[in-house]
């Protein structure tokens, strides 16, 4: 029951921007408004996050509201994974982001490897889809499922960018300080198991 309260947040949050897409009449717009301020308000009480960055967020979603889709690439070297240093939580995660509107999954994993990473890689295989929820992420302002990918690499090298600040593999049982809000170290187990099995099934909740 310790996250249930996150679930209704984002309900509450779903229900007002629902409702702020279709209400025709002014007041009924102002009661979503003030749903949508108290999710705010809640997520800001019971996470990290400051209430000013929520609204912010909240101000810009427009539409009817669905999942948002994270991919990550998962990239196999020497019994290693690949993983990449984040700037804003100085944690190491597959790379990986927002799917971008116009690219399909595998286009996405292509372009995140290549700028977070620096290497060129073929996708090989779909591993897993995930729902955040399920998983012991930590409270985040919106729904999100994640891709999980197998990659080859097929060319560059190592290199940072602007997001990350480290490129490096590492073994299932010697894992850096994760980064939470990407991956947690039940999904890094989950695709090792891949590695260890060829043959095993894509996986999904």
């Amino acid at each position: 029951m310790s996250d249930k309260w996150l679930e209704w947040v984002k309900r509450i949050r779903a229900i007002s921007q629902a409702g702020l897409t279709y209400a025709k009449d002014d007041f009924d717009r102002e009661r979503y408004e003030e749903l949508q301020a108290i999710s705010a308000d809640i997520l800001a009480q019971h996470s990290e996050m400051e209430i000013g960055s929520i609204r912010h967020l909240y101000k810009y979603e427009q539409g009817y509201q669905t999942p948002k889709v994270d991919v990550r690439g998962v990239v196999f070297s020497q019994g290693k994974v690949l993983m990449v240093k984040e700037k804003r939580d100085n944690g190491w995660a597959l790379p990986g982001g927002f799917c971008e509107v116009g690219l399909s999954p595998v286009e996405n994993i292509v372009k995140e490897i290549r700028e977070e990473a620096g290497y060129e890689v073929l996708p090989t295989r779909l591993l897993a889809v995930l729902d955040m929820e399920k998983h012991s992420h930590p409270p985040q302002p919106y729904h999100y499922y994640k891709i999980f990918i197998q990659c080859k690499i097929i060319g560059g090298k190592a290199k940072h960018s602007i997001e990350t600040s480290g490129v490096n593999f590492f073994e299932e049982g010697r894992l850096p300080n994760l980064s939470l809000a990407r991956n947690t170290e039940e999904q890094i187990h989950i695709v090792f198991q891949f590695l260890k099995d060829p043959k095993k099934q894509s996986i999904f909740d």
